[in-house]
């Protein structure tokens, strides 16, 4: 990040993100972007008065100072000369208290104004949700207004930036009625300027900054009153009893209308409040501010927050998984999400808040000091007690299911902000000095936690060996030899196929050959508790991982997706290895851990296929959504879901987006998933990079997908990626699609008709690869393995639920076989495990086939004369669950059929292991 990158983050992105955070607030209760710009405006007008206010007053006392030595200044420039004339000058001003560079003073106005105009400009001028959408005479808000067409309508005037220029010429008219000509002069100059510089902008922003010249002009005026802040506070109130009354009686948007209803009644019911405060204080004696502002206390909470919610939140989040935020294929470390929150955090409470601060009067900073310190108190208890174990949290910063919380937990936090609140309170005006050295102390320790974070998010991307892979992915297939292929979808739900082939029955043709085993159960809920007998065998299921337990899971893993392309290379067979999950125990497969076996090709395939557009789209909103995400932590739990917004973020441009998806009840979605679409790009690539050989050769290829696990809702009945989702017409043309054989799956929510969506795409994807096979001559001599290593808890059923609880669809895998030469699409009843993959992989492919790391037989295991032991720990993170052995948790059996619920026992409660029968 460059220095005018940082200056950039510091200055403007806070107004920015500001500016943002309010349009789409106002949206989300107005619902008319047009209307979402006047309450824009207003809102910042109104937040931005006090400072406007004092640069007046300022510019004003300037100017009052200007024309007082204007007579002495005059004299001694025309009676001396040189020197002299400069000498006696300083002394002059010297003698009023008055420094050259006070002129400056005349143009802070201006300087606050251009920060502000620019947050705007580049908010405004590319907000997509305003393109197309008319308002009033304005027939595109996206566009230049064009309101005055000639000549056929092929060309026209743009009628808003002269309305915006002649607004803004009566306001310099008014304010500079007895101002001197060089102010005058300069404020005319600016309305030119403003004509010229947005003439051809997009009507939404000329709109924007027309009412902010009409506010200047109210405010102008105002200043001519008696009394204008009494006059100000009865037009609030005014406005508020209408806005209550409009809401209550005339307001009928059909989109939560009640919710509606009751918001704009409550804001008309604040603006109640200024009148009211108005005249209680004019019924009492105004008393003297016995109080004093502490900048020490101030500035010290702002550092506080700034270490806070921009350094260490952020940090904490990636540090717990540091190479989920990477991205080989657009490498931008992840440290430099830290250094943009931090920037925006220190822009916002250090350098905005320290204006806001400076330019108070006296009396209003005392109320700065006590925010900041109750603030930086609630946000420290917020994030340290509140709100932990909300699920998984995506590099997006979404999460995988909306955090919820108990009634209990919101009541206890509320309990205890006030409390804190009170007590912070007292401490401020009793023992400001101790709060002040307090806050510095916090901000030292943050300070060295976000460091020690840093240098652990440094060492984890830094030990990332992937290798630099300037060739694209690509593997053989032969007419004449044989091969081998495992695919493993992650989390994939065995589940689904029947519901799957009853809802798009051409793909049953296109999986010819396969056997689907309906009855497969997985040995862990988790990739890094399933996945290593999936490749390896019965000897890495989680029960004989834990039972050597002299060695680190990390070792006993990688040699476990190793055992399957060692063993095929070992006997000739052209390997190549794709996405091996957790490989060298790291999140990004460490593809180094091949490099003993120089034949073994090897490739990170996710997000190789992906537009670096949208890559660079999820950077850019990262930057922005960290800090964010620190404030969603800081806030009472009460406003953490608001403050989340689904993900957003209260980003303008979240709901097309390609980096995240938003859902509207199960049948509609906005936006796309960039994890989704990672991994989806590679299973549309198989046929490209699927090259076929006449050479009488053996192949294997084994690789690993995650289409299946990561969520996105799609568009039916072609199971497509779209931005704008709506599928309300399909699902009711078919809506028994989800009853089959009188058992019916639940869909309920978004997540339940996503997962399934996500798992028809990868079959459809996988499908139209086995055709490209057969086209190409390949597909009767390639044995086939379609497998996931785990499921995933939907609740789709009852009737997978043991005692209410656990949800065995966790553990209900995939498992499609199609063996060398089949041609008939058939289902199994067999009992079969995840760990069978490897004996079915080798079966007629090699004789005799061994471990070559332990030298074990791969077979079937004991299924049929004893229980399998599943292991129910839920903790999925290899930075956590990384020792000797699994974290204890408990530990079931199941036998014949997972499906039916009597087959299940728990025979172990939070062990290591359990007593074996």
């Amino acid at each position: 990040m460059s220095f005018l990158e940082m200056l950039d983050t510091v200055l403007l992105k806070p107004l920015e993100l500001i500016f943002e955070v309010v349009y789409m607030l106002a949206f989300k209760v107005i619902g008319n972007p047009g209307l979402s710009i006047i309450a824009l405006s207003l809102f910042m007008n109104f937040l931005v008065l006090p400072l406007y206010l004092r640069a007046d007053a300022i510019q004003e006392e300037q100017h009052a100072l200007e024309k007082k030595l204007q007579k002495g200044v005059d004299h001694i420039r025309k009676t001396f000369r040189g020197d002299e004339r400069m000498m006696i000058l300083q002394t002059y001003y010297r003698q009023n208290h008055y420094r050259p560079v006070y002129v400056l003073r005349s143009a802070v106005s201006l300087f606050l104004q251009i920060p502000f105009f620019i947050a705007a400009y580049r908010f405004l001028s590319g907000l997509y949700l305003i393109r197309g959408v008319s308002f009033g005479p304005i027939t595109d808000l996206g566009a230049p207004d064009g309101m005055l067409a000639f000549g056929g309508g092929s060309t026209g005037i743009n009628l808003m930036p002269f309305i915006m220029t002649a607004v803004n010429l009566l306001a310099c008219a008014v304010f500079t009625k007895d101002s001197p000509l060089k102010a005058k002069i300069q404020l005319y100059a600016m309305a030119l300027f403003f004509l010229v510089f947005l003439y051809h902008s997009p009507a939404g922003l000329v709109f924007y900054w027309t009412l902010n010249n009409v506010f200047s002009l109210v405010k102008t005026c105002f200043y001519k009153l008696k009394n204008p802040g009494k006059a100000l506070c009865r037009i609030c109130s005014a406005a508020g009893i209408l806005l209550a009354v409009n809401g209550v009686l005339f307001y009928h948007f059909s989109y939560n209308l009640v919710r509606r209803k009751i918001f704009l009644a409550g804001i008309g019911i604040l603006l109640q409040i200024p009148l009211l405060y108005h005249r209680i204080r004019g019924k009492r004696r105004k008393k003297e501010v016995c109080d004093t502002e502490n900048r020490k206390l101030f500035f010290a909470g702002a550092l506080f927050l700034t270490m806070l919610i921009g350094a260490l939140i952020p940090s904490a989040v990636i540090k717990a998984s540091p190479q989920e935020f990477v991205d080989l294929t657009c490498f931008y470390h992840p440290l430099w999400f830290i250094a943009g929150s931090f920037g925006i955090a220190a822009g916002l409470f250090i350098l905005w808040a320290g204006v806001f601060y400076y330019l108070s009067k006296p009396s209003a900073r005392v109320y700065f000091d006590r925010a900041v310190l109750i603030f930086s108190g609630i946000a420290l208890i917020d994030y340290m007690f509140f709100g932990k174990d909300l699920g998984l949290l995506n590099p997006q910063l979404k999460f995988e299911i909306e955090p919820r919380y108990s009634e209990k937990e919101i009541f206890v936090n509320a309990a205890v902000v006030i409390v804190a609140a009170a007590l912070l309170y007292a401490v401020c005006v009793k023992r400001r000095k101790q709060a002040a050295e307090a806050l510095l102390v916090g901000t030292l320790v943050f300070s060295v936690m976000t460091f020690a974070n840093i240098t652990g998010i440094a060492d984890s991307v830094n030990s990332i060996n992937a290798p630099e892979e300037t060739e694209m992915p690509g593997f053989r297939l032969s007419k004449t030899g044989k091969n081998v292929i495992v695919l493993m979808l992650d989390r994939a739900l065995g589940e689904y196929i029947p519901y799957i082939f009853q809802d798009k029955p051409e793909l049953e043709e296109k999986f010819s050959g396969f056997t689907y085993y309906a009855n497969t159960v997985s040995f862990g809920c988790a990739t890094n508790l399933a996945a290593p007998a999936l490749f390896g065998g019965y000897e890495y299921t989680p029960l004989e991982m834990n039972k050597r337990d002299e060695e680190l899971l990390g070792e006993k893993h990688t040699e476990a997706v190793k055992v399957l392309p060692v063993l095929f290379d070992q006997n000739g067979y052209e390997v190549t290895v794709c996405d091996p999950p957790y490989a060298g125990y790291q999140i990004i497969p460490d593809l180094s851990v091949y490099n003993d076996y120089p034949d073994i090709k090897k490739y990170n395939t996710i997000g190789r296929f992906d537009d670096s557009l949208i890559a660079e789209e999820g950077i850019k909103n990262n930057k922005r959504n960290f800090f964010c995400y620190g404030i969603f932590k800081a806030v009472p739990v009460c406003f953490q879901n608001a403050a989340y917004d689904k993900g957003k973020y209260y980003r303008a441009e979240a709901e097309m987006s390609y980096t995240n998806q938003y859902c509207d009840g199960i049948y509609k979605a906005l936006g796309m998933s960039q994890t989704f679409m990672a991994s989806y790009n590679v299973l549309e690539a198989l046929p490209e990079i699927t090259e076929i050989t006449e050479e009488k050769t053996d192949t294997f290829l084994m690789m690993s997908n995650n289409t299946t696990h990561e969520l996105m809702m799609l568009q039916e009945p072609d199971y497509v990626p779209d931005l704008r989702v709506d599928n309300r017409e399909y699902a009711g043309e078919y809506p028994e699609r989800f009853t089959l054989n009188g058992r019916s799956l639940k869909m309920e929510n978004d997540r339940q008709v996503a997962n399934y969506q996500v798992n028809v795409a990868a079959l459809v994807k996988v499908g139209k690869w086995f055709d490209y096979m057969r086209e190409q001559g390949v597909y009767d001599n390639t044995k086939i393995i379609l497998v996931s290593d785990h499921g995933i808890s939907l609740r789709h059923s009852d009737d997978l639920i043991v005692n209410d609880i656990v949800d065995m669809e966790r553990y209900y895998s995939l498992l499609m076989v199609k063996d060398f030469g089949d041609e008939v699409f058939q289902t199994s009843e067999a009992f079969m495990t995840c760990a069978d993959v490897p004996a079915i992989a080798t079966e007629d492919a090699i004789a005799n086939p061994l471990n070559p790391f332990t030298g074990k037989r791969l077979g079937y295991g004991d299924k049929a004369s004893k229980p399998q032991y599943i292991f129910m720990s839920l903790e999925p993170d290899i930075a956590i669950n990384n020792g000797n052995q699994f974290l204890s948790a408990d530990w079931y059996t199941v036998q014949e059929d997972m499906r039916k619920l009597e087959n299940w026992k728990k025979v172990a409660e939070d062990a290591v292991l359990p007593p074996e029968e």
